[in-house]
């Protein structure tokens, strides 16, 4: 092995290390095709990562890289090299995110080199051309776009002070599917019968928390009882700006609408439910 592990995680460390010159280019040309090789593995299989921290060491890399090779031609100084390596840093974010601005600010922040600016800005211009040349979207917008979501036919409310402060029963789904009996026969029966991917659990009359269909399944087949997430409630008089802080509190993305703290439920609200509801009082308003 190389020793270098910025493939498996952030990366800092090797960055770090390119960015002083301890790092040789052919192990940045290494690091560059096997990071690149693991976002795309990671992004395409469905797993968890951001896009800042890689954009950043694959710039780095592709910048050390060259900067390694250019001076087998041309002997080049350290100042020059470390130029071509935030530059790298600079427009590969700036590309990926079309975010220039940020791009700079991020790199200036790890290098404090205001004589960096204009190259970085430099890069950051060259990128975007470039950019938009080959990609109409930001990588965000593709993904959001690869999912059915196209930012232009999102209409956001025209009176958005008055959205929010409707209450929350005038959203809430009022029947929803609970499960009565989290014994494993019973729990499973109810989730065969319905589509949805969370349900709320009763035991013994009371809201006892979320169970998801993936836990569920799981229980019955170790033949145990499921683990359920904390359940989120509210009144019928919450606000929908309450509502919205809830359902980032709740773990399952669901609140629930009880008549009073601890008693009887009412309905439910989902994610999915608060969106629907504002593209519906976005056409309203048309």
């Amino acid at each position: 092995g190389t020793g270098h592990l910025g493939v498996f995680g952030l990366g800092y460390a090797d960055l770090t290390a390119g960015l002083a010159h301890k790092l040789d280019w052919q192990i940045a040309a290494l690091l560059l095709v096997t990071k690149l090789v693991a976002i795309v593995a990671c992004f395409g299989l469905g797993g968890c990562g951001g896009i800042f921290s890689p954009m950043l060491f694959l710039g780095g890399m592709c910048g050390i890289c060259l900067a390694g090779l250019g001076n087998l031609a041309v002997p080049m100084s350290a100042p020059d090299q470390l130029a071509l390596a935030v530059v790298g840093m600079s427009a590969c974010l700036g590309a990926v995110v079309r975010a220039p601005v940020t791009g700079i600010l991020i790199v200036f922040e790890m290098t404090h080199e205001f004589s960096l600016v204009p190259v970085l800005m430099i890069g950051a211009l060259v990128s975007q051309t470039i950019g938009l040349k080959l990609m109409r979207h930001s990588f965000y917008e593709e993904i959001l776009i690869q999912d059915g979501h196209i930012l232009e036919n999102v209409i956001p409310p025209r009176d958005l002070q008055g959205w929010q402060q409707l209450p929350v029963s005038a959203i809430a789904n009022f029947h929803p599917i609970m499960v009565n009996d989290p014994a494993p026969a019973r729990l499973m029966e109810t989730i065969r019968s319905h589509p949805f991917q969370r349900f709320p659990v009763l035991q013994d009359g009371a809201l006892a928390g979320i169970v998801t269909r993936k836990e569920a399944e799981a229980a019955a087949a170790e033949k145990r009882p499921p683990k359920l997430d904390k359940a989120v409630t509210c009144l019928p008089n919450t606000t929908i700006r309450e509502l919205q802080s809830l359902l980032i509190e709740s773990s399952s993305l669901m609140v629930i609408m009880v008549e009073q703290a601890g008693g009887k439920i009412l309905g439910l609200v989902t994610l999915h439910d608060l969106l629907r509801a504002e593209a519906a009082y976005a056409k309203v308003g048309e």
